[in-house]
């Protein structure tokens, strides 16, 4: 079988899973001089430090130490949604090309969408649970287990293919958070990152369709290449109709 586009950007995606060991910051709790957005001076009035839990159970029927461990989690995953939030509106605004510009535009514009919703819900979850979210941009980037891609334009299957990266990394680190939330009786957890999941394999899904063969658009390949195409010569005639 040939190496089509598809085969191609698939093995992509299979090597970049493979080395992919995605782990938790558990150890990253409250001020880290060496963390971006952690050391200013300010005058604010300072009522907890970031990525910690309050000590009293904050409504919520787990110890401290389990809900210090689980905002961890959480939090992570809020930064790394932060993330895939970015590169999904860097694609959105750069998408090009016949099959690109107005639905892989829409597709793209739908799944921002999403991704706000599901930094909403886990953001809130780590509220509740007595944390303190991160929202600076770079400290978010710091802390997350992925990583946007570099700056520039590339083609819109590079684009799409890194998006699926991202993806699929948020599925495996969803699925270890919402078992260990299972092991601890932490059901509020599990409900809201199990929403986010089902979300994110349709995401995925849509990524990994798009970046399929078969397609009904041909582009002028048939109107320039040199054998079996309709001008010929390759030399289109203006007064051609076709043009």
């Amino acid at each position: 079988m040939n190496d089509t586009p598809y085969l191609a950007n698939m093995n992509t995606v299979s090597q970049n899973m493979s080395n992919f060991k995605g782990t938790f910051n558990l150890d990253k709790s409250g001020f880290n001089a060496n963390m971006p957005g952690h050391n200013s001076n300010h005058h604010m009035i300072l009522r907890q430090q970031p990525r910690t839990v309050k000590q009293n159970h904050a409504g919520i029927g787990l110890s401290y130490d389990l809900r210090a461990e689980m905002a961890l989690h959480l939090d992570d995953h809020q930064c790394a949604l932060s993330i895939a939030l970015h590169q999904y509106n860097k694609h959105h605004w750069l998408t090009e090309g016949a099959e690109s510009f107005l639905s892989l535009h829409h597709l793209l514009e739908e799944h921002r969408n999403k991704t706000v919703e599901h930094i909403d819900m886990v953001g809130e979850r780590v509220a509740r649970l007595g944390g303190v979210p991160t929202a600076h941009p770079i400290t978010q980037h710091e802390l997350s287990y992925i990583k946007h891609e570099v700056e520039g334009r590339y083609t819109m299957r590079d684009f799409i293919r890194n998006d699926l990266e991202h993806e699929l990394k948020l599925q495996v680190m969803l699925r270890q958070t919402i078992i260990r939330a299972h092991e601890i009786n932490d059901y509020g957890t599990a409900e809201v990152l199990q929403k986010v999941l089902v979300d994110r394999e349709d995401l995925g899904y849509h990524l990994y369709s798009v970046l399929e063969d078969d397609t009904l658009v041909r582009g002028m390949e048939h109107l320039i290449s040199r054998e079996g195409n309709i001008a010929r010569d390759g030399n289109v005639n203006p007064d051609n109709k076709l043009q």
